[in-house]
């Protein structure tokens, strides 16, 4: 039985590439879904029966993913090793009226989803994707890839005290994009303008789901190329690893003693409460229902849920060399260190102290060191898909990630060494 191959700094590139191929969420699964189809997994309907045979399956829903590996001769009550992660990045939302403008000026109406460093849209060239749904119930996925949009800031010559004050941005009036000239606003110009970029015929779209993105691709940078700048690195980091961590396992032969899965879901930057959310019941429906297609009982499902351990694996903070202060002192991550364990005694982190054995486990297994990351205590502390798994489903939860820096930015900071440290990190975890 031969082991996955360790992951080196071409997973890095495979990272850029998945990134630009992955502007939303339903783009991010999709291109999620397609690596797994190349290693062999099929996707399964919920709305059909499911079969209780081996091999790799994954489900979709809008824009999360759950896959799985059923190694041959899998018990019902074997447990489960799981991956999270989420597929959503704080950016601008296009309104269900999009079309507006003022003074001569075509602008797109758009909300603010998630918690955007908000001043990183200004003056940046946009594109607009998303998913289209059409008038015989089916879905379209749409990107517009190319210069479409840009929020103009306001001259420093009209907003003098900009330096010494700080930017001040109303989210209603000062975050709406151009893309246009015309004294005419016209309703159902954006969608027509989406349904001519898709193929599509006028009047076949009746709802959709869109949202900009940065233009610009994923860059290496610096002197040495040591580090990596790109969009939504928070959190497709994470599920970039995630997927090609399963795709290994799944194809390297080994015996595998655990069912070795996937779950990437969408509204964590919001509070993950719906149907595609780590607080919705996807997770926990697919985990049951693979315990029962392999004619388990409700006592195997507890048994394998009580055996199933998950590490949440999200974006988290390095020290910032211009904010040293603002860390805990004596807990300073850096770029390239390797992943980091995330800890938080009041549970923002769901990370215990047996959690934190486990993943020292896999971390030598794959022979990489891990970091430990600890908020200032002065500092409200963010939080993940981690404690809501572990409350939801009732399973050992473990916060990891990769530390980043300008977390929530339209484009991140990570080094480059570290998305091959976690990828190599949850192979172990995977296959102990």
């Amino acid at each position: 039985m031969s082991a996955p191959s360790r992951f080196d700094r071409g997973h890095t590139d495979d990272l850029m590439t998945f990134l630009s191929a992955s502007p939303t969420p339903y783009h991010a699964v999709a291109s999620a879904a397609e690596r797994l189809e190349k290693a062999g997994f099929r996707q399964v309907s919920e709305t059909d029966a499911w079969e209780g045979t081996s091999g790799g399956k994954y489900v979709l829903r809008g824009g999360a993913i759950v896959a799985w590996y059923v190694p041959e001769g899998a018990a019902a009550h074997t447990a489960f090793r799981i991956v999270g992660a989420h597929t959503d990045s704080p950016n601008l939302r296009v309104k269900p009226r999009p079309d507006t403008g003022a003074h001569g000026w075509r602008q797109v109406a758009v909300e603010i989803y998630g918690g955007p460093l908000m001043n990183s849209w200004l003056d940046r060239d946009l594109g607009l994707a998303g998913r289209l749904s059409l008038r015989d119930g089916s879905t379209r996925l749409v990107n517009v890839d190319r210069p479409l949009l840009r929020v103009p800031q306001l001259a420093i010559h009209m907003d003098r005290n900009v330096t010494a004050d700080g930017l001040k941005l109303d989210k209603q009036r000062h975050l709406q994009p151009v893309w246009g000239l015309d004294d005419t606003v016209r309703d159902g110009d954006l969608i027509a303008f989406l349904e001519d970029e898709a193929g599509l015929a006028r009047g076949e779209v009746t709802g959709w789901d869109l949202m900009t993105h940065s233009v610009e691709p994923p860059a290496y940078l610096g002197r040495d190329r040591e580090l990596v700048a790109g969009p939504r690195m928070d959190n497709l980091l994470s599920v970039h690893a995630g997927t090609a961590a399963l795709a290994a396992v799944a194809t390297s032969g080994a015996d595998l003693p655990y069912i070795p899965v996937l779950a990437a879901f969408d509204h964590e930057e919001t509070g993950s409460q719906s149907d595609t959310g780590a607080d919705g019941p996807l997770l926990g429906g697919v985990l049951e229902r693979s315990v029962f297609a392999r004619g388990g009982s409700y006592e195997d499902r507890a048994r394998a849920f009580a055996g199933t351990v998950c590490l949440s694996s999200d974006t988290g903070h390095a020290v910032h060399p211009n904010y040293a202060e603002r860390h805990d002192p004596t807990h300073h991550p850096r770029v390239n260190g390797g992943p980091i364990l995330k800890v938080n005694v009041n549970n923002r982190y769901a990370t215990d102290g047996s959690g934190r054995a486990v993943f020292a486990a896999a971390c030598e297994k794959a022979g990489i060191p891990f970091q430990t990351f600890v908020s200032n205590n002065s500092m409200p502390c963010g939080t993940t898909i981690g404690p809501i798994t572990a409350a939801r489903h009732g399973i050992s939860t473990v916060d990891i990630g990769v530390a980043i820096l300008s977390m929530h930015s339209a484009r991140e900071l990570c080094g480059t060494e570290d998305p091959h440290l976690l990828a190599n990190a949850l192979v172990a975890f995977l296959q102990p």
